[in-house]
């Protein structure tokens, strides 16, 4: 890498986006988060305290960076009822990042959000997005990536959004093809303490629940309708699940440290928050070895800068026709 490039790290969490951009020796100059937890594991790992509510801080008063980086919260956009309709975006977390776009106007950016923003509305949030950043002057890409597909064994599809300034060429990373086995990321049993045990009949309920012969080892999801399914890689690890959502083995929770390992985050990640808000941090957070894969490729497309691709429209025997048909009848 030729080019040192300094980013900002908006929604932060605990910081997986940043760490992703930091394995290519980018330069965080501002970070923002306002759950006081997220706060506090973020500052026992990059020695940074996070701004808070980022509606307090001025799009001006943001250090000037390249890559604006976010992994910001779904909102309704509709203020139909004060005549807006699905124009306007004030009032959603989403003007925050345009604001500082308009302002800072950086090089490139990469916004990270739950599959579903791209159908919430019948699609019309995900198309005001697209327009919006394209106003701005940025050549969008967008794609849904699945963390299974890049090393982690964990079921979990989120949209990726990455923006140029310049109208260069990009593409996602491709899947890896293989995953990590759950056993490299689950702790030894005699090392687990008793309280992540589940109660001998809540197991014995699973057990006569869980459909066909569970593999070993296995992480067994509890889905909405009460069905139990024991599977050799994780479902998405959820803020809001029930503690008994996501069980391994069919006996206990996961610690702090797998959740941790299963979004990708290394072992010398501190965890000074209690377990409760652990799961909360966990389930919000991004993968990073999928926030690696597309900083990898973000920073190739900047240091290559190779300009975007026009498809040649090969002439098909319709198309022909089609115009000899037009010529005849002038």
């Amino acid at each position: 890498m030729t080019n040192k490039y300094k980013t900002i790290d908006l929604f932060a969490g605990i910081g997986g986006i940043r760490l992703g951009f930091q394995c290519y020796d980018c330069e965080n100059v501002f970070s923002s988060e306002w759950d006081k937890y997220a706060q506090s594991m973020y500052e026992a790992n990059f020695k940074e305290k996070p701004f808070g509510d980022i509606n307090l801080i001025k799009p001006e008063d943001i250090p000037d960076h390249d890559i604006l980086l976010a992994g910001f919260p779904c909102q309704p956009f509709s203020i139909a009822g004060k005549g807006l309709g699905f124009s306007d975006t004030r009032g959603t977390l989403f003007f925050n990042i345009e604001s500082i776009l308009k302002v800072k106007k950086p090089t490139a950016f990469l916004l990270e959000n739950v599959k579903r923003l791209t159908t919430h509305d019948s699609g019309r949030t995900f198309k005001i997005i697209l327009e919006k950043l394209n106003e701005l002057g940025y050549t969008v890409y967008h794609k849904v990536l699945n963390a299974l597909d890049f090393g982690v064994p964990q079921k979990r599809e989120r949209i990726y959004i990455v923006g140029f300034k310049d109208k260069i060429h990009f593409d996602f990373p491709k899947p890896l093809g293989f995953y990590r086995p759950l056993s490299e990321f689950l702790e030894k049993e005699i090392d687990v303490p008793s309280n992540y045990f589940i109660s001998e009949s809540l197991k014995q309920k699973r057990l006569q629940a869980v459909k066909g012969n569970p593999p070993y080892p296995s992480i067994w999801h509890e889905n909405i309708g009460g069905n139990i399914s024991a599977l050799p890689y994780s479902c998405a690890l959820r803020a809001g699940g029930s503690y008994n959502y996501l069980v391994v083995n069919g006996v206990r929770r996961l610690t702090g440290r797998e959740m941790l390992r299963l979004q990708g985050f290394p072992d010398n990640f501190i965890i000074n928050i209690p377990y409760s808000q652990v799961r909360k941090v966990a389930g919000n957070s991004v993968t990073v070895p999928v926030i690696k894969s597309i900083a990898h490729e973000m920073i190739n497309t900047l240091e290559g800068r190779q300009p975007i691709k026009v498809p040649i429209v090969q002439p098909t025997l319709f198309n022909m026709l089609e115009e000899m048909e037009v010529a005849s009848e002038n």
